[in-house]
């Protein structure tokens, strides 16, 4: 299979959130498409993902946020709902965990992900009220890459971490 895995003499494989190549997948039906991450196509294999399709959701779908709350024990619990009021953690859970399935059988040791999606972003995640106001965090399946030993980045960074 070409392509797969880092293999001398292979081109190293990168997990990019799929609306950054130009897929429309979205929350709003659209894409973020970012002509410097399409650059990158030229010297490394990118791997389209969308954790949230891939949780299970739907494209269009209401905006979601993910909630920080701590439990008694002073440990963090993830939460992430909808603008419905509608907890949809499950999902993105879910996307999380296919999207390191993904990364781990394409032997992928960095991910270029959207910034500030609930999901994927690095960093700098909206607050959950709504109201477009950021706190730093990161999104659910960003948080997993991380811990699993994947460097993750958001897109306004990627030609300062990733040189084609």
């Amino acid at each position: 299979m070409e392509g797969g895995g880092n293999v001398s003499g292979k081109r190293e494989n990168i997990l990019v959130s799929a609306c950054l190549l130009g897929v429309n997948c979205r929350y709003d039906g659209r894409n973020g498409r970012n002509e410097d991450v399409l650059g990158l196509m030229e010297t490394y294999n990118l791997i389209p993902v969308c954790p949230e399709q891939l949780g299970g959701l739907e494209t269009p779908r209401e905006p979601a946020e993910r909630l920080a709350q701590n439990e008694e024990d002073g440990q963090e619990k993830i939460r992430v709902v909808n603008q419905a009021g509608k907890d949809v953690t499950a999902c993105f859970m879910r996307g999380a965990e296919e999207t390191l399935k993904i990364a781990r059988l394409y032997g992928c040791k960095r991910a270029i992900l959207k910034e500030r999606s609930p999901s994927c972003g690095h960093g700098i995640i909206y607050d959950g009220t709504f109201s477009g106001k950021k706190i730093p965090g990161s999104g659910v399946t960003a948080m997993l890459l991380e811990e699993n030993g994947i460097t993750v980045t958001g897109e306004s960074k990627v030609m300062e971490t990733v040189t084609p």
